[in-house]
């Protein structure tokens, strides 16, 4: 089996990547676990059979100790701003990694990454679960068969949800770009690394508007206090009123979002925490200075143009896409998994789509093309769409890096620490993306933020 090094026990550590793990005991096995809160890395550790000795506060002292303990491979799910530390020192020991997004925050450690893994031949997954969701996986194989013709658009809608935006951007640990980074980064680095894989190569221009708009002191009810439990006159028609979601609506949750209130998850917990923890605060005064909505556009030398739209004013949280081609289109809602083909020629057929299931078939006037529908992504046991983690992608994608590994392995890959007094040698990783063209999702975050504070057009690889 595979044996993991999990950095970082929280709700990525911890309940997706150690929870497949211990889910799935035939092919890897936590081995150790650095957190600095006890009580998270003891949680993980106990679940997993972690040893005590094996269960670190701090994760340069796992990352020091991986080759004692027999580590095969890392999972960095540290906050964003210790993702380029974390992942230089574990590249150093030649071992897999997985690293969480961002990879990081800024673009001088972005490159410096990418350098060092250059150099080092690291062999590094990045956390975009959106390429392994059924749902984006199908839209590419309709892409590739030909079956819409070349791609000449591509428009994303990212939507995150009112409430969605309040918990993690608002009151949340991706608020402020001093502690976090911008949210096109933090949010919308999954979006840009779809388009930028339908794309296949890095856009030629960068363009960008938006701002935050509407969660600013100014647009407070009147006489509402700094929390919502400090007797909020507007508590009854307040859409972001914390205990109505964390107390009320989610009450019988005790995963995301509600987890991360603290260890009491009692009626009676979760009201201290909105008292006295970051959740609790109003919207409107909080310290919070990250966009509320964004518009990017990218233009790509094989003249490809894509569009993302990001919004924290939706009902739904979900995303919606729109590609068009010279011989078809393709439109679909990932909360439902479904996806309408129009495909013009009248005796078009669809390719061999093994993770959609088939819907109707029709044809459209006036000029009587094709139209098919499918529904693509996970379902639970009554048939309805299956939303837990990441539509799928969660599970995908630790998968698609042990399922990797484990082939190295059979193929009789070296997984000690390489010599590197030797030739440099590639390590024939199957299922390992292409990573300079997941950091183009960043660089191309990083240029849509600096095109949207300086109000011009950036061109790809200038200042």
């Amino acid at each position: 089996m595979i044996r993991l090094g999990i950095l970082g026990a929280g709700a990525r550590g911890s309940d997706t990547y150690g929870r497949w793990a211990v889910g799935h005991p035939e092919r890897a096995r936590v081995a150790a676990v650095a957190d600095p809160d006890r009580h998270r890395r003891d949680r993980l550790g106990a679940r997993a059979g972690v040893p005590e000795a094996h269960r670190f506060a701090d994760w340069r002292d796992l990352v020091a100790q991986a080759s004692a303990i027999g580590v095969d491979a890392f999972v960095i799910a540290l906050p964003d701003r210790l993702h380029v530390e974390a992942a230089l020192a574990a590249a150093a020991t030649g071992l897999p990694i997985l690293l969480e997004k961002p990879a990081a925050v800024t673009e001088e450690e972005l490159e410096a990454l990418a350098s060092a893994a250059r150099e080092l031949e690291a062999r590094i997954w990045i956390g975009h679960v959106m390429r392994y969701q059924p749902f984006w996986r199908t839209i590419r194989r309709l892409a590739d068969a030909g079956s819409i013709g070349r791609l000449l658009t591509v428009r994303v809608e990212e939507n995150i949800g009112f409430w969605h935006y309040a918990h993690s951007y608002v009151r949340g640990n991706w608020r402020n770009v001093a502690s976090s980074s911008p949210m096109v980064l933090a949010k919308t680095c999954h979006d840009l690394d779809i388009i930028r894989w339908f794309a296949g190569e890095a856009p030629a221009t960068v363009a960008s508007v938006g701002s935050l708009s509407y969660f600013r002191p100014e647009h407070a009810p009147a006489g509402a206090p700094a929390r919502c439990l400090d007797g909020c006159p507007a508590a009854d028609s307040c859409p972001f009123y914390a205990p109505r979601y964390y107390a009320e609506a989610l009450a019988a949750t005790d995963g995301w979002p509600v987890a991360l209130l603290g260890d009491d998850l009692s009626p009676q917990g979760r009201l201290d925490a909105l008292r006295t923890g970051p959740y609790g605060r109003c919207v409107f005064h909080s310290d919070n200075d990250v966009v509320d909505h964004q518009q990017t556009v990218a233009e790509f030398p094989g003249g490809l143009t894509a569009v993302l739209s990001t919004s924290a004013f939706t009902g739904q949280n979900t995303r919606t896409v729109r590609l068009t081609g010279t011989a078809g289109e393709v439109a679909g809602n990932l909360r439902t998994g479904a996806l309408e083909i129009d495909l013009f020629s009248p005796t078009a057929e669809l390719p061999e789509l093994p993770e959609a299931r088939p819907g109707k078939s029709f044809t459209r006037e006036p000029m009587g093309h094709r139209v098919f529908e499918v529904y693509a992504g996970p379902v639970t046991l009554g048939g309805e769409p299956d939303h837990r983690g990441h539509s799928g992608g969660d599970e995908a994608l630790i998968d698609a890096f042990v399922t990797a590994l484990e082939q190295n392995r059979d193929d009789g890959a070296d997984r000690a620490a390489p010599d590197r007094t030797a030739p440099h040698r590639a390590v024939p990783d199957r299922a390992a993306p292409d990573l300079e063209a997941s950091l183009d999702s960043h660089r191309m975050a990083f240029a849509a933020e600096r095109s949207r504070a300086e109000g011009r057009t950036v061109h790809w690889g200038r200042p």
